[in-house]
């Protein structure tokens, strides 16, 4: 099986989804725009942290733009982080893998506006901390696809073991960056949220 031509498949089909979507909400000029900025704000954000063991604060940023607008404005943003980011770290054949990573953690988090309105900085950074292991095991999946000649639970567990030190310092990261920046973060987006008359129900401050 061509698994680099499945996950491309993959990728078109989800963000066709999404485009729909948002063609049917009718997005405004104003929220395009907030979407690139912070999409660029979150790819660029992942390279002057490159030297560092997998710490960067894109998966922070696309988790709390999900959280504020919604699970399609989330993929979106983690998709397009990743174009942004590749272009300074480069593009490969790992891209749409990325993309759609980050776009589930951006989505998840809109998800997860629908049940918990206001939940606690702690239960935030937990969430992104579980999504520093869950992008890894993603990313993990490919590398086991794509690189390992041997497709058996052996290499499977050796591949996730072996990735285990960098998984756990993306999720260390990822609870650092919310714990510190989450509140102020939920708090100027959804100021912007309001401007732009963001259609979904406002998000309420964490206190």
């Amino acid at each position: 099986m061509n698994y680099s031509l499945l996950s491309v498949v993959i990728l078109v089909i989800s963000f066709v989804l999404v485009f729909v979507s948002y063609e049917r909400k009718k997005v405004s000029v104003k929220e395009i725009s907030l979407i690139a900025s912070i999409s660029a704000l979150a790819g660029v954000g992942r390279v002057p942290f490159v030297a560092l063991p997998n710490i960067q604060p894109t998966t922070f940023l696309v988790i709390i733009s999900g959280y504020v607008f919604g699970s399609s404005f989330g993929f979106m943003v983690g998709g397009i982080a990743v174009l942004v980011s590749n272009s300074f770290l480069g593009q490969g054949p790992w891209t749409p893998w990325q993309m759609m990573a980050w776009g589930l953690a951006g989505a998840s988090a809109g998800v997860l506006r629908k049940f918990m309105k206001n939940p606690s900085r702690l239960f935030l950074s937990i969430f992104a901390f579980i999504w520093g292991f869950l992008f890894g095991w993603i990313m993990n999946i490919w590398y086991w696809l794509f690189f390992m000649r041997v497709h058996t639970i052996k290499s499977f567990i050796f591949t996730f073991s072996n990735a285990f030190y960098f998984d756990l310092m993306h999720s260390i990261g990822n609870f650092a960056f919310m714990y510190l920046l989450g509140k102020d973060f939920i708090n100027v987006l959804s100021r912007f949220k309001d401007r732009i008359s963001y259609t979904e129900i406002p998000v309420e401050k964490i206190k």
